[in-house]
């Protein structure tokens, strides 16, 4: 049995898990997933016996125990330094980390008007001008991004890192919702949807049973 255990929400809706899981997965460690519903009876409860927020992912790692996907990103880094989670030199990895820091602070209009579901029929749905202004500031994210950064490879900072996890759910968004997109932005999100272990889970995420309804839009 591995020593990682993830705890994470429902695959289809649980945009903060699947950026935890990517990062995790991207080490290369062995490790295990346990899914706890949310929004079903007693799913608060199990949530709180892995994180003391009430809140997923939830990582623990032998006596080790951290939830929230950007302090796992955190953790990870440091336990396994060889995965390369932040790019390699100074000024690169302040810039992941700033606009990781902003996903995670940020861009709540889009994040509430457009919730993530990958199983959702691609239909569009009319955006909000604040929609809108977090759209066009991620696609400027991005290809500042991969100007700068990029030239090793089809991410953000040439491999995938906790930058690009901390956005991947954006990708599933935008393609959600067909979310009209210029041809650098549309280019990244065919780099995210290629990456393996996305696909991984976009595949689990299809298959999974739940519904929440609220998420349905």
């Amino acid at each position: 049995m591995a020593d990682i255990t993830i705890h994470i929400g429902n695959r289809n809706y649980s945009s903060w898990s699947l950026r935890a899981w990517l990062m995790l997965k991207q080490t290369g460690a062995a490790f295990e997933s346990a899914v706890i519903p949310l929004y079903a009876p007693g799913s608060k409860a199990e949530i709180l016996r892995h994180s003391p927020s009430g809140k997923v992912p939830a990582l623990q790692h032998g006596d080790v125990a951290v939830w929230d996907s950007l302090a796992i990103g955190e953790y990870l880094n440091e336990a396994f330094p060889k995965a390369g989670l932040w790019p390699a030199t100074a000024v690169a990895r302040a810039c992941a980390r700033s606009i990781s820091a902003e996903m995670h602070s940020g861009f709540v209009n889009l994040r509430r008007h457009l919730p993530m579901n990958m199983r959702r029929a691609v239909a569009p749905r009319p955006l909000t001008d604040e929609v809108r202004a977090d759209i066009g500031r991620i696609a400027a994210i991005w290809r500042d991004c991969r100007n700068r950064f990029g030239a090793g490879g089809a991410f953000l900072f040439g491999v995938f890192g906790i930058a690009d996890a901390m956005y991947a759910p954006v990708v599933s968004r935008l393609r959600s919702y067909a979310v009209p997109i210029d041809p650098d932005t549309a280019a990244y999100c065919d780099a995210i949807e290629a990456h393996p272990p996305y696909r991984e889970w976009s595949t689990a995420a299809k298959d999974e049973p739940m519904v929440v309804a609220e998420f349905e839009v």
